[in-house]
C-alpha cells in the first residue's frame, strides 16, 4: 500500500518545463490520464481516455472542456496543472480517495476555473468535509453542483445555506444520507 501512495505522488508531481513545452491543456492531459483520469476536449464528444493516443497537434490546439476523475489518483499535489487550464466547464470528482478539503479550496482558488467552471460533481470522496464543500464559495460562475455519498459532511444545512447565500444563483442537488 505505501509502495501505490509514493507512486500515486510520483504520477502527480508537477513537470514545470513540459507545461512550458508543451502548453497547460497538453501537459494537463498527460498528468490526468496518467493518473486514471478522462479528458475531453473543446468539439469532441469522445472522452480521451488512452495516454499514448492523445491528439498531437499544434501547441494549444485541443483544448480541455472537461474532466471526469472517477477512480483515478489525482491529488492535491498535482493541483498547479489546472492553472492554465482556460475551458474546462465540468469536472467529475467520483471516488478519489485523495480529495480532500485543500483540493477543493485548491479548485476554488483556480483563477481560470474561477471563470470557466460551470458543473461539478463529488461523489463518494470520503476526505471531504464541510471545510472543502464552504471553500467552493469563489467559483463565482459555477451553475451546478451536485453532491452525493459524503459521509464528511456533518453540518449539512449550515453548509449549503452558506453555499447557497454565497453562490445565489447556484443549483445545488444533494444525495447525501
Amino acid at each position: 500500500r505505501a509502495f501505490w501512495g509514493w507512486l500515486n505522488a510520483v504520477f502527480n508531481k508537477v513537470d514545470y518545463e513540459r507545461i512550458q513545452a508543451v502548453g497547460p491543456d497538453r501537459a494537463a492531459s498527460e498528468w490526468l490520464l496518467r493518473c486514471g483520469a478522462l479528458v475531453r476536449y473543446q468539439g469532441s464528444p469522445k472522452w480521451q481516455q488512452d495516454y499514448n493516443g492523445l491528439p498531437t497537434g499544434p501547441l494549444g490546439k485541443y483544448k480541455i472542456e472537461a474532466i471526469n476523475a472517477t477512480d483515478s489518483c489525482i491529488m492535491y499535489r498535482g493541483f498547479d496543472y489546472l492553472d492554465g487550464l482556460e475551458h474546462v466547464t465540468d469536472i467529475k470528482l467520483e471516488k478519489c480517495m485523495y480529495i480532500q478539503d485543500e483540493c477543493l479550496q485548491r479548485l476554488s482558488e483556480t483563477n481560470n476555473l474561477q471563470k470557466s467552471l460551470l458543473q461539478l460533481k463529488i461523489i463518494s470522496c470520503g476526505n471531504v468535509t464541510d471545510k472543502g464543500i464552504l471553500a467552493l464559495h469563489k467559483l463565482t460562475n459555477l451553475e451546478y453542483l451536485y453532491l452525493s455519498d459524503l459521509p464528511g459532511i456533518r453540518q449539512k444545512e449550515t453548509t449549503f445555506h452558506a453555499l447557497q447565500q454565497a453562490l445565489p444563483k447556484l443549483e445545488l442537488e444533494l444525495d447525501l444520507e
